[in-house]
């Protein structure tokens, strides 16, 4: 037996095609037009790189455990999910182009830059709550296993000629029936889930994010918070493309904070920004109310359920319905 890359026990021959697999990730990840160098640096990243892209899928995979395969139309997905499709219509592109060209490396940067980015810091961890915390009947949380579904037999299957082990491992996994990865054709990505529009509206709602995550950080280096959950930033927005694009959206939800105040207009003194994101300010303050005991978030409405008296009303009608289904 052997400790793998995430310290868990593995069998030998498990350590050796995760070994295996991390050489085919430097391989590919390679300007082969240029001399190499290689070392303990070059080894590392390449680890880190490997050790990031199989815990996400090992995430997916607990995530699908609770899949009941809904389908949710399109028109009806909210717009996180439409965003999440529209990523993979792009790197669809990218992935066919580039196996045609053999050109290895552009694929396996686009797909670590879109599971590390655009997923495990982005899309899982804002989703995290609703997949959770929703109700079983939540149209946002049968939306959000459906796109999980789609995304995780879409990656798998491309990175399965440059990572064959840990593809196998996790498609076995997650269809113990089948008999291989390799025998999959890779998954459609049909051109209504292009758009554009929504991904220029969400380029802004992440500037946007990126200042207040940072202006959470502070708050947690500083040891004022221990989560983003107990604060209630007000954020001062003077851009009004900025302010349009977040109309109709759950800011609290996207940055992962249990209440927040948008206002338009300059930001005070000593409020945080950053240069890169000009026209936005935040200026924390402490979330008001009791912890609900289910989703952690600090709410004034905790306690204001009779029957549930230590949950938030959301949490409170999610129990009610799992009560109710025995």
């Amino acid at each position: 037996m052997s400790k793998s890359l995430n310290n868990q026990v593995f069998p030998q021959d498990v350590m050796a095609k995760s070994g295996a697999d991390i050489l085919r990730l430097w391989v590919m990840t390679t300007d082969y037009w240029e001399d190499q160098r290689l070392g303990q640096n070059v080894i590392q990243t390449n680890i880190d790189a490997y050790r990031k892209l199989r815990n996400t899928i090992r995430w997916m995979l607990g995530t699908l455990a609770h899949d009941a395969g809904d389908e949710v139309a399109l028109a009806d997905m909210p717009e996180l999910e439409r965003l999440m499709l529209h990523r993979l219509r792009e790197l669809d592109g990218v992935v066919n182009t580039g196996y045609d060209n053999f050109d290895f490396k552009r694929i396996a940067h686009h797909l670590l830059d879109f599971m590390v980015t655009d997923l495990s810091a982005f899309y899982f961890d804002i989703r995290k709550d609703a997949l959770y915390c929703d109700a079983p009947s939540s149209l946002r949380r049968k939306a959000a296993l459906q796109v999980v579904r789609m995304i995780f037999d879409r990656v798998v299957t491309w990175l399965a000629p440059m990572l064959p082990f840990t593809m196998e491992e996790a498609w076995l996994e997650r269809y113990p029936q089948a008999r291989s990865v390799h025998l999959e054709q890779f998954r459609e990505c049909p051109e209504d889930w292009r758009d554009e529009k929504l991904a220029a509206k969400w380029k802004k709602v992440r500037r946007v994010r990126r200042v207040v995550t940072g202006a959470l950080e502070i708050e947690r280096r500083e040891k004022r918070i221990g989560s983003s959950l107990e604060s209630a930033p007000v954020v001062h927005i003077t851009d009004a493309e900025l302010m349009a694009a977040l109309e109709g959206l759950d800011l609290a939800e996207i940055c992962i904070t249990s209440q927040i105040e948008v206002l338009a207009g300059e930001a005070p003194a000593g409020a945080f920004t950053l240069d890169e994101v000009s026209g936005v300010g935040v200026v924390h303050k402490p979330a008001q109310g009791q912890k609900c005991a289910r989703s952690w978030r600090i709410l004034p409405e905790v306690g204001s359920d009779p029957d549930y008296p230590e949950l938030s009303l959301r949490d409170a009608a999610a129990m009610r319905e799992l009560d109710a289904q025995g």
